[in-house]
């Protein structure tokens, strides 16, 4: 991967400066949720999605990598993993979040930093 995995990828026109929150997630085959958080920090850039019903109000991480475009007319974000990679993805920790190198490690793991599509999914 030539670009690192917590940043948004050139193609996906993503701007720092409009707010993300609220915005729809839509996965390779599907809506998944609603960005309930995010960061536009260098080398730190990722959406928290509250999948609210769908998977039991569960919030996961997504490295800014995975997204593949946003839509700010629709208000939609879409990325690059399925609803199923998603929800077998780690649950997000908003303690761990905040300092914890090893669950950011974690993360890179599931999310397979260095391949296209990542997870155990390959």
């Amino acid at each position: 991967m030539t670009e690192n995995m917590w940043n948004y990828k050139s193609t996906t026109g993503r701007v720092t400066g409009p707010d993300l929150t609220g915005y729809k997630v839509e996965a390779a085959d599907g809506s998944i949720g609603k960005v309930d958080k995010h960061s536009d920090e260098v080398d730190d850039a990722y959406l928290v999605v509250d999948t609210g019903v769908w998977i039991f109000g569960r919030e996961v991480l997504l490295p800014a990598s995975t997204v593949v475009s946003i839509d700010p007319d629709e208000q939609k974000i879409f990325v690059d993993r399925t609803k199923q990679q998603i929800k077998d993805a780690p649950e997000f920790d908003r303690e761990k979040h905040l300092g914890d190198a090893g669950y950011h490690d974690q993360l890179g793991t599931y999310y397979g930093a260095g391949t296209p599509f990542g997870g155990p999914f390959i």
